[in-house]
C-alpha cells in the first residue's frame, strides 16, 4: 500500500501522508514524499500544494522508531527532498500550505516548518520531544528560532513540551486554527487564491527569501536590482510582468500564464 496519496484539481496537489498508524516516516517513505514533491516543483501547470495526514490523530510523528529497530538507518537514503521529502529539496519556487489535522511533533514538527503556511485544526498539538531521548532536533533548531522568538523557540527546544494549537497560533508559528471538520476545505481556499496569482513573483519571493537568510541587506538588494537571481531576472523579462501593469492600467484582473 502506497503511503502517499495525492489528488490533483487544476493547478493544485494534494499530499496525504497515509501511513497508519501514526504516519510516521522511515525512508522509504520518505523518498516517495520526495519524488512527489519533486514532481510537483517541476511540473509546469502545477502551482500550489497542500501537504496534510491522513486520519483525525496524527499529522506526523515525525521518524519511524519501529522502522528503526528493524534496520532502517538514522543517517540513510532520505531521497530527493531530505526527511519527508521537503526540508533539503533545492528550488522549491512555489508555495506549500501545511494543513496540520493533528499531532505534529520530532520531524512531523519539522516537516509542517518547511511549508510555507500552517493552517492547524483546533485539536492539534504540538512538540519537540526529541530532547528527552538524547537526540537533537536539528531542522527545527534552524528553522524555529526563525519563525518564533528565539526564547520561546529555546524553550521548546530545550524542554520537548507539548504545546497546543492556541498556544502555536499566538507565537506565530501557524497562520490559523480552524475546525477539524473545515481543515481541508479552509487549506483549498487558501490554495486556490494562490493558484490564482502570479506563479512567478511567488518564485521570485522565495528566492529572494532563502538568499536573504544568509546575506546582508545591501548585498540582497543589490543582487535583485541586478537581477543577479534567477528567477527575479525572469519575472522582469517575462509576459507575466507586463500583464500585470496593461491589467492594472485597464482595471481588469490580470490573466497569468507562468511565463
Amino acid at each position: 500500500m502506497n503511503p502517499i496519496k495525492t489528488r490533483r484539481d487544476g493547478a493544485i496537489l494534494e499530499v496525504t501522508l497515509d501511513r497508519p498508524k501514526a504516519n510516521a516516516i522511515d525512508l522509504a517513505t520518505s523518498r516517495i514524499m520526495g519524488d512527489v514533491f519533486r514532481d510537483f516543483r517541476d511540473d509546469p501547470d502545477l502551482r500550489v500544494a497542500i501537504l496534510t495526514g491522513g486520519g483525525e490523530k496524527f499529522f506526523c510523528p515525525g521518524w519511524d522508531l519501529k522502522a528503526a529497530a528493524d534496520g532502517d538507518a538514522v543517517d540513510g537514503d532520505y531521497g530527493v527532498g531530505g526527511f519527508g521529502g521537503l526540508q533539503e529539496l533545492r528550488d522549491m519556487n512555489k508555495p506549500v500550505i501545511a494543513a496540520v489535522n493533528g499531532i505534529a511533533c520530532g520531524g512531523g514538527l519539522e516537516l509542517a516548518l518547511s511549508a510555507d503556511m500552517i493552517v492547524a485544526a483546533d485539536h492539534a498539538s504540538f512538540a519537540l520531544p526529541e530532547i528527552r531521548s538524547g537526540t537533537v532536533a536539528d531542522a527545527a533548531s534552524v528553522k524555529l528560532p526563525k519563525r518564533i522568538p528565539y526564547h520561546i523557540a529555546m524553550e521548546l527546544l530545550l524542554t520537548g513540551r507539548w504545546f497546543d494549537a492556541d498556544e502555536a497560533h499566538r507565537w506565530g508559528l501557524v497562520n490559523e486554527i480552524v475546525p477539524a471538520d473545515q481543515l481541508l476545505d479552509r487549506a483549498w481556499e487558501l490554495a486556490r487564491l494562490l493558484a490564482s496569482g502570479p506563479p512567478l513573483v511567488y518564485a521570485a519571493i522565495k528566492e529572494i527569501v532563502r538568499d536573504a537568510e544568509d546575506s546582508k541587506f545591501q548585498d540582497s538588494m543589490n543582487r535583485i536590482t541586478k537581477r543577479q537571481l534567477q528567477t527575479v531576472d525572469v519575472l522582469y523579462g517575462s509576459e507575466d510582468s507586463l500583464e500585470g501593469a496593461r491589467a492594472f492600467a485597464e482595471k481588469r484582473d490580470p490573466v497569468w500564464k507562468g511565463r
